[in-house]
């Protein structure tokens, strides 16, 4: 998800309906305010009735019309989460202008025990929506809503990514199992390795416990199917014809993998979930990978609280796994020389460990700037092409 605080819009408010849209899964709480009103109203809907939401779009407009003698225009909002991007879409496809808000942005009440209500959260909702179109634009962020086709493109990296988690579990219990008999454990992700397995004997020379064993072989027929599903997928992957905005991923793939240290996994995740944005600057690359710093600085007070990861967590684990691949296979660029130069003289963990996530965020930057403008990192190697 990715924000912008930027060229913020402003409108007539003497002629415009503003409705904010509580979402959730039994209900949505709509609040509108009328040009011909001095209040708002609330309507109550059932979760997902979007034929509904028009229809009492519809209604509210045509009477505003009646009172106005002209047609108000229409502006709506509502909060990124479980909905995802699907109602942007209609409302926007249907003419209502509609913002989709990054919940974390708006302004609340910092009481240790404030009020939260449906009926509070849409009214500041709406006078949020008021606020930033009277071109007030820090007061939210919006989110910048990616194209169906950019959405369906990252489907197959995240799944790729839930497979694998789903792998490691498996062996990973597997293994903690036959510890318990302090037996030696193999390779469980092979297909015979259960024929392996019956000829493994304890410290006693027993085989695996029946209860234990039908619990191992439970277990490795889920790995067995994780296995193939991510060989499908792998497979899926090469024989699709890949539609415009996956085929712009993965020529910003294929742009990666060019870079030592960068494999099909990375460059894949970071095209995916990324650099298919367009960004504007340096800055809003790193807010996007949640890799900024969050100072908190009152009067005399001043301490640094880490960075924010308020960006997006897939890349965010991806840039610092990166990281400390590209200290291993990138040895003479400018970026490892920073890293070493910052971490010589005080080499503890916790001081390689803040080291290495300014370290990703520079490299973010770096490859960003290698995509958009092909500026290589400086003293980075690239792969050896094929003859």
């Amino acid at each position: 998800m990715q924000a912008s605080t930027v060229d913020t819009p402003t409108v007539d408010h003497c002629g415009t309906i503003f409705v904010a849209i509580e979402l959730s899964q039994k209900s949505w709480l709509v609040t509108l305010h009328s040009p011909d009103k001095g209040k708002m109203s609330r309507h109550k809907l059932e979760g997902g009735d979007h034929a509904e939401l028009l229809a009492l779009i519809g209604r509210e407009r045509d009477r505003a019309a009646r009172a106005l003698g002209a047609i108000p225009a229409v502006v709506s909002c509502y909060e990124a989460g479980y909905d995802g991007f699907w109602l942007h879409r209609l409302l926007m496809a249907a003419g209502i202008t509609n913002y989709v808000f990054d919940p974390a942005s708006i302004a609340v009440d910092q009481r240790a025990r404030r009020v939260k209500t449906d009926r509070i959260d849409g009214e500041k909702m709406l006078r949020t929506l008021m606020a930033y179109l009277r071109g007030e634009p820090q007061v939210v962020r919006i989110v910048r809503v990616p194209a169906p086709e950019q959405e369906d493109a990252r489907r197959a990296s995240r799944e790729r990514g839930r497979l694998i988690k789903e792998q490691t579990a498996h062996t990973s219990r597997i293994k903690a199992l036959l510890r318990l008999l302090g037996m030696a454990v193999g390779n469980p992700r092979r297909r015979d390795w259960l024929n392996w397995l019956a000829t493994q004997r304890d410290w006693q020379g027993q085989a695996v416990p029946p209860r234990m064993l039908a619990e191992i072989k439970y277990e490795h027929a889920r790995l067995m199917l994780v296995r193939e599903q991510l060989e499908g997928l792998a497979q899926a992957q090469a024989q699709a014809d890949p539609a415009p905005a996956a085929a712009q991923m993965a020529e910003r793939s294929e742009l990666l993998l060019r870079l030592k240290c960068l494999g099909p996994a990375f460059a894949t995740t970071l095209a995916s979930e990324v650099f298919y944005k367009d960004f504007r600057n340096r800055r809003e690359v790193a807010s996007y990978f949640g890799l900024t710093p969050s100072p908190w600085q009152s009067g005399g007070i001043d301490r640094d609280q880490g960075i924010s990861k308020a960006g997006n967590p897939r890349a965010r684990c991806a840039a610092i796994e990166l990281s400390w691949l590209w200290l291993r296979h990138q040895p003479e660029s400018a970026l490892t020389r920073w890293f070493r130069s910052r971490t010589h003289n005080n080499a503890s963990k916790r001081n390689k460990r803040i080291a290495i996530v300014a370290l990703a965020r520079k490299l973010m930057v770096a490859l960003w700037r290698y995509l958009t403008t092909g500026l290589v990192p400086e003293g980075a190697l690239l792969k050896a092409t094929k003859p």
